[in-house]
């Protein structure tokens, strides 16, 4: 079948003849018997990327799980800056989803976009890639792991770092000759920005990068390795780059800036309309280019308003959820639950709120603040996939108790220790890794820098693609960093989930 077709998939009619029609068949021949369960549930995942090809891994084995993502590829998007100014580095960030979905992990692919969710009837509207209309489809667990986009002053969150993928969006991108949805449109985008800046290079541009985090100092550092003729200026609203983490990191990605020529400005917001804001960071007129790298925008443009928050990063617009991860309402109600009451569709990673809010300041939240990053991502889906577990033994199972007699209670989320960890590119050659951060600033330690850190760094990248590519190297590698058996230390439960 093909990767848009919806008729025949799983979660369609051949869901129907698996699941509804034993129960037609007990019903008929076994009246005073409870209703037989399907023989497998059918979970959906609403997104192909980290946490939702995590949570596939996970249940694929005992569940029919199917992926619906509104791209045909994987993009590794910790490293997609690298692509900008070496285009042929594309080819190792990306792999096209079919094929490692259908083929290797034995799920069912949907190249399409989710338009709808409805958590009463639990039915996902989807606007398949080549076909005209939308259709409905059913599912027993969903789970959401859409991820976010990066542009907070654009309306639909537009920028280089994430493909442009949502249909509504693309006539009112800033570059809809291209379709991403495509890897060979990501790909044109890509060359198309690296022709660009060569260009720039070529007359020794005067560049202005707006943000002097994460992803404004490795592409301000990647931009002058590639690209040495350029005229480089960077600005944050912070005393230091890096935002929250260590005072050691940041001075050592500011002093390798400085050693490059690249001019740093700090306590600065960015003001356009202000006449003396260029002239104050030493740029006659306007800059030639200007990237804006701040912050993260929500793109959950499928969920109903009611589970969606009215603050948060970007504006807000991020998926509520409660402790283990079920979506829930503004008013803190469970959204999508079944008869007895547990949730059956789950929010996991970047789009989700982030946090579970409660009184006093974030050091007393049941859930701090959590980074928007991978690596909570995936810890996140763990949890989720979890519950999904325990939730299936409740209610179509019957089964109450664990192994050792105690109550069967569902898994609750934690502050992810790995949140802590973060891995800075400055250039090929160089980098800083910080460990041990969280919600607290200046917290962390920066344990590894230079070129150890940054063939470090290649490394994780490598493996991580190759796990997501359901590849035996990548997995070896990294299974047991979300599924630690034992946790001596990070906020999890001793034995593990």
């Amino acid at each position: 079948s093909s990767p848009s077709s919806l008729g025949s998939s799983r979660l369609g009619l051949g869901c129907f003849c698996g699941g509804a029609a034993e129960q037609l068949v007990a019903k008929r021949f076994f009246p005073s018997q409870s209703i037989m369960p399907p023989a497998q549930r059918r979970v959906l995942i609403i997104g192909g990327s980290f946490a939702g090809l995590c949570v596939a891994r996970d249940l694929k084995d005992h569940y029919l799980v199917t992926i619906v993502d509104a791209k045909e590829f994987f993009e590794y998007t910790p490293g997609v800056l690298r692509a900008y100014v070496k285009p042929k580095h594309l080819d190792a960030l990306t792999f096209t989803l079919y094929p490692v979905i259908e083929g290797r992990m034995g799920c069912k692919f949907i190249w399409g976009e989710v338009t709808g969710l409805n958590g009463t009837d639990r039915t996902a509207s989807i606007k398949p890639m080549f076909g005209d209309a939308e259709e409905v489809i059913d599912f027993d667990y969903c789970v959401i792991a859409a991820g976010c986009n990066f542009g907070v002053f654009h309306k639909w969150g537009e920028s280089l770092w994430f493909p442009t993928i949502h249909e509504a969006a693309r006539p009112e991108g800033s570059w809809p000759h291209l379709d991403e949805r495509f890897l060979e449109g990501r790909r044109r985008h890509i060359l198309e920005e690296y022709s660009a800046i060569q260009q720039l290079n070529e007359k020794s541009a005067q560049i202005l990068v707006v943000g002097a985090g994460f992803i404004g100092v490795e592409w301000i550092t990647e931009l002058q390795h590639f690209f040495p003729k350029l005229k480089l200026t960077i600005i944050d609203a912070l005393p230091q780059c890096l935002g929250p983490l260590p005072a050691k990191a940041a001075a050592y990605c500011s002093r390798y800036m400085q050693k490059k020529g690249i001019k740093e400005f700090y306590n600065m917001k960015y003001n356009a309309q202000d006449p003396s804001f260029y002239s104050n960071l030493g740029i006659q007129g306007k800059p030639d280019k200007e990237y804006v790298c701040i912050g993260v925008k929500a793109s959950n443009y499928f969920m109903p308003k009611e589970v969606l928050s009215e603050k948060g990063p970007g504006g807000g617009g991020w998926i509520l959820m409660d402790m283990t991860l079920a979506v829930k309402t503004r008013e803190g109600k469970l959204w999508g639950t079944d008869e007895q009451g547990y949730g059956r569709i789950y929010a996991v990673g970047d789009c989700n709120y982030g946090c579970v809010e409660g009184p006093g300041k974030p050091d007393d939240w049941p859930i701090p603040p959590i980074p928007k990053i991978s690596y909570p991502g995936e810890e996140e889906a763990i949890i989720a996939i979890r519950n999904i577990e325990k939730v299936d033994k409740l209610v179509f199972r019957g089964i109450k108790t664990t192994h050792m007699g105690y109550p069967l209670e569902l898994a609750k989320m934690h502050w992810p220790w790995g949140a802590g960890m973060f891995a800075t590119s400055l250039g090929p050659d160089d980098a800083c890794f910080v460990a041990g951060a969280n919600w607290v600033k200046n917290s962390g330690l920066m344990c590894v820098w230079g070129s150890p850190c940054a063939v470090q760094k290649e490394i994780i990248e490598a493996s991580k693609v190759d796990e997501c590519a359901f590849g035996i190297v990548g997995r070896l590698i990294w299974h047991f960093v979300h599924h630690t058996p034992v946790h001596l230390f990070g906020g999890g439960p001793r034995w593990g989930y």
